[in-house]
């Protein structure tokens, strides 16, 4: 029997990484919100690896942070370690990760929820969609409860039809043994939608009292304090190390025997499984040329003795992972507490989404998350404030809020799932992004706060700092744009010293800096700035000078592509009376429905010659229209 039982302007389904965020960015542009989800304890759970960040991922979660969403404040409250990655290389691949404490980062952002105005938080599980005449109207719960709203977000991560599988082992479920949601997958199919069934896996857990770490390397994070967030002024300081160990023969050949016994290779798995977070026993097929493998030990959190072992997830089984387990240098005494294992469940197939994550099959229907096809908390998070900001939009009557390549890694991300699709769950790479000299961590708030602000998750009082920080770069920027350093006898020691190439005449401070081996450190030493400048602005003024060139080329691409992007495709074009066009491109276009000429030209299937007679046809389009004025 079926009640009413609340009205919304959004009903969020699910409460992971992409509900959190669509919950809370909803919310806060004044949204009247509902999040629903099948187990209160399970908010903001980490099923699989108890970390955030990460390369192109961690800069995601800087780019949440800049728009207004939560993560980057989450794991700055909550972490046990941070590091920066990769900073012997350039600033485009630089890129922050954290070492969760898996309940606090739970118990933190379930209490942020919890006292978010416009945000209620319920226990329930959604069944059912309500749709009128193709839009949807509300949702209904398996207890009958039906909860009217003007949008919905799915946000439903690995749970639709969620099987998990270990050794011969298989059984309906969502990750970590939860309910997984069955009923609401077959409705979406009824609904119309393509729904396809990819598979990821974790790995076991082991005792931290029974691991000899005299045997593993020490994996320490940074002395210098860190943050995803650009609010952050407290840091954690007493961080827990990780540890690296690494396979061997003996757990190669362990593998390689009991091949027979792994669902992978039994037929027993049907979905598509994750290329760049392989399992075990796949890494050792794959590359069985490689005598080793690594393997990090991270403790999930400080009132815990559970260990994850990452690079070790398997679904082989139980017992073979005991002996996996002890095969590897450290763990020869370590008691498994939880068995790795691998779960197949239903994604949709994400070409079904217009850019603003809303559905193309139903109106004011937004997914976001591993229900879009993507792997990872952070491609889940991004996806979640987005849709969240734009469902909530939608609900107040306002245009969509739509991050294009050049923006974001979030509108790569999105970019790339609506047009080109996956066959796999997607994981956001450095090289997906065309313009990741742009889209660098140290940089989100200049390219992404204006929009906050704007959309209204950034606070006026934030919104201050920010163009105070902005103004100060230019200054700064200006300022050594129009001092000269002279050869004088420090001059020419300091650059000795770094181990360049003396002065033979006066060189502006912007000239010098450009140098490699000189830092703004440097410069500063020579030139003293009259006002105090932060840690934040000098890693800014060095990147933006240093790489002026490269970054200049960068914007000019963007400007290319703009002109493109501006060349509208109607809604109501017929490919299949354009002549010339390849059959396959007329039936990829057909079916992703781009919005503009730059979105074609990414779908697969459509070449170049494809797209010159797309840009014939909308010119002589525009032409016609003219002459008929």
């Amino acid at each position: 029997m079926s009640y009413e039982a609340g009205n919304f302007d959004v009903v969020v389904i699910g409460a992971g990484h992409a509900g959190c965020e669509a919950g809370l960015a909803s919310a806060r542009i004044g949204a009247k919100t509902l999040m629903l989800t099948i187990n209160l304890d399970m908010v903001a759970f980490m099923p699989c690896n108890p970390s955030i960040g990460g390369p192109a991922k961690g800069i995601v979660v800087r780019e949440i942070d800049a728009l207004g969403g939560e993560m980057g404040k989450n794991i700055d409250k909550t972490h046990i370690q941070m590091r920066m990655l990769n900073t012997g290389k350039g600033p485009a691949v630089r890129a922050l990760r954290a070492q969760a404490d898996k309940v606090e980062y739970q118990s933190e952002m379930k209490n942020t929820i919890e006292n978010t105005p416009n945000l209620t938080l319920l226990q329930g599980m959604v069944e059912q969609l309500l749709v009128e005449d193709g839009v949807v109207v509300g949702v209904m719960t398996k207890t009958g409860a039906i909860y009217r709203a003007k949008t919905v977000v799915i946000t439903t991560g690995t749970y639709l039809r969620g099987e998990i599988i270990l050794g011969e082992l298989k059984y309906s479920s969502g990750p970590n043994n939860q309910q997984p949601s069955i009923r609401l997958s077959e409705h979406l199919e009824e609904l119309g939608f393509e729904l396809v069934r990819f598979k990821t896996g974790t790995p076991p857990r082991v005792n931290s009292k029974t691991i000899d770490y005299s045997k593993t390397e020490i994996q320490p994070g940074d002395e210098e304090p860190r943050s995803f967030s650009y609010e952050t002024t407290k840091y954690i300081t007493d961080q827990l190390p990780c540890w690296l160990t690494y396979t061997n023969e003996q757990t190669h050949t362990l593998i390689d025997q009991n091949l027979h016994r792994s669902p992978m290779y039994s037929g027993m798995i049907k979905g598509s499984g994750p290329r760049y977070c392989p399992s075990i026993e796949d890494k050792v097929v794959r590359f069985n040329d490689k005598p080793r493998h690594q393997i990090f030990l991270e403790p999930e959190g400080r009132k815990t003795q559970e260990v994850y072992v990452q690079g070790l997830s398997t679904s082989l089984p139980e017992d073979v992972q005991q002996q996996l387990i002890k095969s590897v240098p450290g763990l020869e005494n370590a008691q498994m507490m939880r068995a790795g294992y691998a779960i197949e469940y239903d994604a949709i197939n994400p070409t079904q989404l217009w850019p603003s994550l809303e559905t193309k099959i139903i109106k004011n229907l937004f997914t976001a998350g591993q229900i879009n096809g993507t792997s990872g908390y952070e491609e889940a998070a991004g996806q979640g404030i987005m849709a969240g900001i734009n469902a909530g939009r939608s609900a107040l009557g306002k245009d969509p809020l739509i991050l294009s390549r050049s923006d974001a890694y979030i509108g790569v991300l999105i970019d790339d799932l609506i047009t080109k699709g996956t066959a796999e769950p997607y994981r956001l790479l450095t090289s997906r992004a065309e313009y990741r000299l742009l889209l660098r961590h140290d940089n989100a708030d200049l390219r992404l706060t204006e929009m906050g602000h704007s959309i209204g998750l950034i606070t006026d009082e934030r919104y201050q700092r920010f163009l105070a920080k902005r103004a100060a770069v230019e200054a700064e920027k200006a300022r050594l744009s129009s001092v000269r350093i002279k050869p004088t006898k420090e001059v020419q020691e300091l650059i000795r010293g770094t181990g360049g190439s003396e002065l033979k005449d006066g060189i502006l401070a912007a000239d010098l800096l450009k140098r490699p081996e000189i830092t703004y450190a440097h410069i500063e030493s020579l030139i003293p700035s009259d006002v105090e400048i932060d840690h934040e602005i000098k890693e800014q003024i060095e990147i933006q000078i240093k790489y002026e060139g490269y970054i200049e080329k960068s914007l000019q691409q963007v400007e290319r592509l703009k002109k493109m992007e501006n060349k509208k495709i109607p809604d109501n074009i017929d490919y299949d009376s354009i002549s010339g066009l390849a059959n396959e491109a007329k039936q990829n276009l057909k079916q992703i429905k781009p919005l503009s000429l730059a979105q074609a030209s990414r779908i697969s299937g459509v070449n170049p010659a494809d797209i010159s007679i797309l840009l014939i046809y909308l010119e002589q389009g525009r032409i016609a229209r003219t002459s008929n004025l």
